[in-house]
């Protein structure tokens, strides 16, 4: 199957870098939320972004224009008509079946339900929908629009032509597409756990966020664990957490973090709500 248009379902962060990585690949690309204001949102960051780009000789202006002129927005899901539909929307297994399931009744037999879920079982999204064998996962990296890798997790029921399309438009919108199993966490989120888990350890036993960050930077790492968990979301990164922990049986070491749970609870969220284990509306990096 040729997948000639992307429809993006969700205007947050993740929505939007994929479906700006979409239209600057030349991609007829739709833009979906319910929330006008979101969308809004999404069409002033995403302009920013590319004057910048611009600015910084990473693109050119035409390329800026066509870019824009690639990509559209709606609030109305009647009007999602797409090849693929790719969703970053709420981590609930209910709430992407559903609208997978409404958009099935909108397209032609052949479109393709990806999910960007970070760690929920793509079998189980596709149980509950109604053409399981068209959905497979898609999972981008923050920033969606910069961060080359994507696993594709191929979900017990989904077929042979959508795992091949599905790969050939991750490759089309310049991804590396790894192929990983339907499994807790998939491959990045299931190895990353420690790495957040651990750290998150240390500053309950009176570690300084700040110096582990300086201390893994140090060490090679692009960034530390806390800089990493606050471009992430918090609200994302504890979510992840708990879905792997339960998913394999509660264990110990994989314990999510009461502290990171404090940051979900009390609105601190990371870069995208101000203030996380960093407060960005003080000087930069300052704790």
């Amino acid at each position: 199957m040729d997948i000639n248009s992307i429809c993006v379902c969700g205007a947050g962060t993740m929505g939007r870098g994929i479906a700006l990585s979409a239209a600057r690949a030349g991609y007829f690309t739709l833009l979906f939320d319910l929330s006008p204001a979101a969308l809004d949102k999404a069409d002033s960051e995403i302009k920013k972004q590319l004057q910048e780009a611009v600015a910084r000789k990473k693109m050119t202006a035409e390329q800026s224009r066509s870019t824009l002129e690639h990509l559209h927005y709606t609030s109305d899901l009647q009007t999602c008509l797409a090849d693929i539909f790719i969703e970053a929307i709420v981590e609930n297994t209910a709430a992407k079946a559903n609208l997978f399931n409404q958009l099935a009744e909108l397209n032609h037999s052949e479109c393709i339900f990806a999910s960007n879920t970070s760690s929920l079982p793509i079998t189980e999204i596709a149980a509950a929908v109604n053409h399981p064998g068209r959905v497979i996962g898609l999972h981008f990296f923050n920033p969606a629009d910069r961060m080359p890798l994507v696993e594709i997790v191929v979900g017990k029921q989904t077929n042979q032509a959508t795992v091949d399309a599905t790969a050939a438009l991750a490759r089309a919108i310049g991804k590396t597409p790894v192929f990983c199993q339907d499994s807790p966490g998939f491959i990045v989120n299931r190895v990353a756990r420690p790495y957040y888990i651990e750290a998150l350890r240390m500053v309950e036993e009176g570690a300084d966020p700040a110096q582990i960050d300086r201390i893994m930077e140090a060490s090679g790492f692009r960034m530390g664990p806390f800089r990493l968990m606050d471009l992430i979301g918090h609200d994302i990164n504890y979510a992840v957490s708990a879905s792997v922990y339960e998913q394999l049986g509660r264990p110990e070491r994989l314990k999510p973090s009461p502290l990171q749970q404090q940051k979900v609870e009390t609105g601190q969220l990371g870069r995208k709500s101000g203030q996380g284990f960093y407060n960005y509306d003080a000087p930069p990096g300052k704790p």
